[in-house]
């Protein structure tokens, strides 16, 4: 696929870092250079997904940090997030993430259990409970009802914070015009190049994609939909 690198500027400061390690390092204004792959057909590249990156494990920590060369970013298709996913605000609310949360108070001694409680409260917040991937469409669930659109590839967004770290936001469009379903979507899951997602971090809207990578405060985040909370719990802590 042919790659136009664009330089953009987006101003925010690292607040914090998310659960277990995890997290989008876009919250409030600092400088950030962000460069892009855009594709108008999802068709013009192809993924062999049994393809085997030769990266050790520090080097894949090193990425799942952010730290990477532009030239190690791949296209991805949406079939790297396929499946049924459940956001994390609803466990955050219960309590059952309280333990993660202390487990971040007790290593980063940055924030009190209840800063990091509000913390997410504002990253996690969303009324999608559910999102299911299947194929090329993406349907999302409220209150139960799920509305499902088709969506194409856009391209990479790489961007640069402060720190000097990275991350990358991949980039899909709605084809048809759906009532109810976002224009536009991005991925974060902190890998690079086409693997099967574990979990992810979503922006999406009508808003153009542009002004989507300006979202810095709330990141909705989905893990798989089999997984109970102590399950998810145990993820997070493994980290």
């Amino acid at each position: 696929m042919k790659k136009d690198l664009i330089k953009s500027i987006v101003a925010f400061s690292l607040l914090g870092t998310m659960l277990a390690g995890c997290q989008e390092k876009v919250d409030t204004p600092v400088k950030n250079t962000s460069s892009d792959s855009e594709s108008t057909e999802s068709t013009e590249h192809s993924h062999n997904h049994s393809h085997v990156h030769s990266h050790d494990d520090e080097k894949k920590q090193e990425i799942y940090s952010g730290i990477f060369q532009d030239d190690e970013v791949e296209d991805r298709e949406l079939s790297d997030w396929e499946g049924d996913w459940q956001s994390l605000y609803p466990f955050l609310l219960d309590g059952i993430l309280d333990e993660v949360l202390h487990k971040k108070v007790e290593t980063n001694k940055d924030k009190t259990f209840e800063e990091y409680k509000d913390y997410y409260k504002v990253g996690y917040e969303t009324d999608i409970e559910r999102i299911v991937i299947k194929d090329n469409t993406i349907t999302f669930y409220k209150n139960g009802e799920g509305k499902t659109g088709e969506y194409k590839y856009h391209g990479y967004k790489i961007l640069t914070y402060e720190s000097g770290n990275r991350g990358v936001r991949y980039l899909f469009d709605l084809v048809e015009e759906v009532n109810g379903v976002p224009k536009h979507v991005q991925f974060s899951d902190h890998s690079i190049y086409p693997t099967k997602s574990e979990h992810y971090h979503i922006y999406f809207g009508g808003e153009e994609h542009d002004t989507l990578l300006n979202e810095l405060e709330n990141w909705p985040t989905y893990y798989p939909s089999n997984l109970s909370g102590k399950e998810i719990v145990e993820e997070m802590n493994a980290h």
